[in-house]
């Protein structure tokens, strides 16, 4: 017991020393721990979730806001805008291309190369 965390104090030190709020807080930790730590740690936690959630919150909001800002021009703008589609048009147009790939020949006589390694640069083999 050569090197002690605890410094020793004498009765008038002690006595002193619980005069000062540290000196009566940390006796009644020792005393009540859950009623002078654990509820006031737990109230932290329960009041910091409420305010983060309002922070949260607001944010989705603004978020909202931005995608669902439009006005009734712009959508009938949209409206006027779109192209209209015809089955048989896009049936057409989708067998047009498949005819171009198909006059484009096979895509399988190609081959896999390495690329060459610079020097000095391993190989990576385990």
């Amino acid at each position: 017991m050569a090197l002690q965390s605890k410094k020793y104090m004498s009765p008038r030190q002690y006595a002193l020393w619980q005069r000062t709020p540290y000196g009566r807080y940390s006796t009644g930790l020792k005393k009540h721990p859950f009623l002078l730590f654990g509820l006031p740690f737990m109230a932290t936690l329960f009041v910091g979730s409420i305010y983060l959630a309002e922070f949260t919150a607001v944010r989705y909001e603004q978020y909202d806001d931005k995608v669902t800002m439009m006005s009734e021009e712009e959508a009938l703008k949209m409206d006027r805008e779109k192209r209209k589609v015809d089955m048989k048009e896009e049936y057409y147009v989708s067998s047009i291309l498949c005819s171009r790939l198909q006059q484009l020949g096979p895509q399988d006589d190609w081959e896999q190369v390495r690329v060459p390694r610079l020097k000095g640069e391993s190989e990576n083999v385990w």
